[in-house]
């Protein structure tokens, strides 16, 4: 199967596997296949009873339910995956943009990704990027031990960094805090990153979707960007 063909496909499938379990697919999926990185983004998707709790302000509420169910869904969606692509997804890093009504699932099919971190290929902007993302993680936490960066399609830009835990998070962790660490983080670190507003010059393309999530095991974090190429 051409890898289009995959792309549709898989869009189909989650959608509904989304709608199943959501009460309400997105109104669109657009998926990159870029080995060993598979990117799903997904646009309009908020259930009614989750607009309900947004409307009240219950932001959190809605965010927690969605890791809960998500860890519940991870098996299903790497195996869609799989069958689709015969790519067989080592970890789901995943997150959402309630205020956009998006979100994204990034499937990699490494165990480690530290044996990807190679350069990359070159981009426009792409040291510029790394710049900024490094002094947002310091500010956050600490500077990465090492970053690289893909740009898998003139839409979708992954930022992979290693080794950024500080001795407060790795505690949190191992006291059972993770879930509640990572929507704390995720604000946090997307809001450092927006207080740059040259993005466009940089990457000569507007930045419409910013997602983060981590592997705290691993200590990595994978960073994607969803862009507007200028014309």
């Amino acid at each position: 199967m051409e890898v289009k063909a995959q792309q549709s496909k898989l869009a189909n499938n989650l959608g509904k596997l989304l709608r199943d379990n959501f009460g309400k697919g997105p109104e669109a999926i657009h998926v990159t296949i870029y080995e060993p990185y598979v990117v799903v983004y997904v646009s309009g998707f908020v259930s009614p009873m989750e607009q309900i709790l947004l409307n009240q302000n219950e932001e959190i509420r809605v965010m927690t339910t969605r890791e809960l169910l998500m860890k519940s869904l991870e098996p299903e969606i790497t195996g869609q995956i799989k069958g689709v692509t015969d790519i067989e997804i080592q970890h789901l890093y995943y997150d959402w943009n309630l205020e956009h009504q998006s979100g994204i699932f990034v499937g990699v099919c490494l165990d480690d990704l530290q044996a990807d971190l190679t350069e990359g290929e070159p981009y426009e902007g792409k040291q510029e990027l790394h710049d900024r993302i490094i002094k947002m993680s310091k500010l956050a936490q600490k500077e990465p031990e090492r970053i690289t960066s893909y740009k898998l399609s003139p839409r979708t830009l992954v930022v992979v960094r290693e080794g950024i835990l500080v001795a407060i998070e790795r505690q949190l962790i191992s006291m059972g805090f993770d879930d509640t660490l990572r929507i704390c983080k995720r604000p946090l670190e997307k809001g450092l990153m927006l207080q740059n507003d040259d993005y466009d010059e940089v990457l000569n393309a507007e930045i419409l979707d910013i997602f983060v999530d981590w592997d705290f095991e691993k200590d990595n974090s994978i960073i994607t960007l969803i862009l507007k190429p200028k014309s």
